[in-house]
């Protein structure tokens, strides 16, 4: 089966979903696909609600971020009975949770989204294919012609999609090594990049470690306690093995406080060993990515608080799952579900209680909040991707504070957007410990999403001109959908103009127009204070 639309995108995430939205608006037939069966990725199927800046409720995100934001909103206060102390809160966070602004559900950003799309679905300009991935694609040279998507089920016929753009916004940046688009992976050396943080040696399999997700509630008095996982053992006597040393075994409530690499020790609930009350000042664990805080809501809706659990205790940091082969990338993922049902078992039987006890048998594994048979995530929560040799790499010396003689980042007069986060790396597959560095806010600059050589293809999500280091502060939500939502309106200048992408950063009067139509759509490309500044 063949078929063909303006723009494919493969890769149904954060930066596709925002890729979408951005050119079917302009009026150009788009095809997305996505290997899960929801769209989002980190929003949805992973499982991580929104990292963010501390200034997102005003600035700092794109006006169609902002939206989808305010939407998840208005989808509770419509659907859900609130508590009295909930009803008048401005920016309602349903999870009151201690790490995002606006901790929810899945299920609730999965309807968001699919509402936002809906226009462009309806009317046929935009179409969805789930459960596909890409397998094979057809090139001329410097061009994609057509990309061949394959049933994740086994069952069915591939569809070949042609078109005149295609953008990468999986997670892991499939169509560049199917390609043949230039791309980097891991860490680079301190000696290519000259960045204060990057190891001395480069190593492509040196990557973040990947995390499944999952979600608890808390019947206390009840026992949900799951089998006993198979690698159970394993995982209970295991240290992380990385530089600088782990404090003791994963399975703790002590492990490294990731700016400063000391030991911290957490409780699961607070020293009074119950959900509520909480004080942050305890560092409790449960409400750390907490989605929904049964206060929040009519008494009789929610018995327990609905937490996450993407905690230190079970990021996986064995190995890589892409750029290795199929069977070592499946052997990883299904041990990082052995680690997250692992460290749920340690919870339920031995986990240490402040009272003397051991174990929370009433902890219960949510299955129907992930849409999983099991209880993870549909999908690992990854934190880098492959990246693009890109026209321009971002840098630590361009955002990184202890590499900045100035207090701000560098200005690019090409930006399409702007971002910020710590420079955030977990522990990673080669022993890195976490390098977590204050960065300052910053720009994408335009250079930084085009290839080096392909004429046609863009990276729509995590997969840009970055490094391994700046990677850790370009890799968060609004962000990614900033990239995605740029990416999206630049092939739709690129068609209205019959244009190749790099035309429009080598010509000024085109980047002007470029950037004209990014400012009508309500992308922000300057942070107020660095915004007419120069290097």
């Amino acid at each position: 089966m063949e078929r063909y639309r303006d723009i494919v995108i493969v890769g149904g995430g954060v930066g596709g979903v925002a890729a979408a939205l951005a050119a079917a608006d302009m009026g150009y037939s788009v095809l997305m696909s996505e290997p899960t069966q929801w769209i989002g990725g980190q929003l949805t199927s992973q499982a991580v609600p929104p990292d963010e800046n501390p200034w997102i409720e005003s600035f700092g995100g794109t006006w169609r971020y902002r939206q989808f934001r305010e939407k998840v909103r208005a989808y509770y206060r419509r659907n859900y009975r609130l508590s009295p102390d909930a009803q008048g809160v401005r920016y309602f966070n349903p999870g009151n949770a201690t790490v995002s602004r606006l901790c929810h559900e899945p299920r609730v950003a999965l309807a968001v989204l699919h509402e936002m799309l809906a226009p462009h679905l309806h009317s046929g300009r935009l179409q969805i294919l789930l459960g596909h991935r890409p397998v094979r694609a057809d090139v001329d040279q410097d061009r994609v012609r057509a990309v061949e998507l394959e049933p994740m089920s086994g069952a069915g016929d591939p569809v070949v999609v042609a078109g005149r753009f295609f953008l990468d916004a999986s997670e892991l940046g499939d169509l560049l090594p199917l390609t043949g688009t230039e791309y980097v992976t891991g860490a680079e050396s301190q000696a290519e990049t000259g960045e204060l943080h990057a190891p001395h040696d480069a190593d492509p399999l040196n990557m973040q470690s990947i995390t499944m997700v999952f979600a608890l509630d808390y019947r206390p008095g009840e026992d949900h306690t799951i089998d006993r996982p198979a690698a159970y053992a394993f995982w209970r006597d295991y240290q992380p093995q990385v530089t600088p040393a782990w404090p003791g075994p994963l399975f703790s409530w002590t492990h490294p406080i990731p700016t400063r690499l000391v030991p911290r020790t957490r409780t699961l609930f607070g020293p009074e060993d119950e959900p509520r009350p909480v004080d942050p000042s305890h560092n409790a664990l449960w409400p750390y990515r907490r989605i929904i805080d049964r206060t929040n809501f009519a008494a009789d809706i929610y018995p327990s608080d609905i937490s996450l659990v993407n905690w230190p205790q079970n990021d996986y940091l064995l190995g890589p799952i892409y750029e290795v082969s199929e069977t070592d990338a499946a052997r990883h993922l299904q041990a990082a579900r052995e680690l997250s049902l692992s460290f749920l078992y340690w919870m339920q039987t031995e986990a240490p209680r402040p009272n003397g006890g051991l174990g929370y048998p009433g902890l219960r594994l949510r299955s129907d909040v992930m849409g999983s048979d099991d209880g993870l995530a549909l999908y690992p929560y990854v934190r880098e991707a492959r990246r693009i040799r890109a026209r321009f790499t971002v840098t630590e010396a361009h955002v990184g504070q202890a590499m900045r003689p100035k207090p701000y980042a560098s200005p690019f007069s090409d930006s399409v957007g702007i971002g910020y986060y710590n420079i955030d790396l977990h522990p990673s597959t080669a022993g890195d410990n976490y390098i977590d560095v204050p960065s300052w806010p910053f720009q994408i600059p335009l250079g930084a999403l085009i290839p080096v050589r392909m004429e046609n293809l863009l990276p729509a999500a995590k997969n840009l001109g970055t490094t391994h280091i700046t990677n850790g502060c370009y890799r968060l939500h609004p962000v990614e959908w900033n990239i995605g939502e740029a990416v999206g309106a630049l092939v739709g200048y690129c068609l209205r103009h019959r244009l190749v992408p790099s035309a429009v950063l080598e010509s000024p009067d085109h980047l002007a127009r470029y950037q004209a139509l990014l400012d009508a759509s309500g992308i922000e490309r300057a942070w107020p204070t660095i915004g007419a500044r120069e290097d």
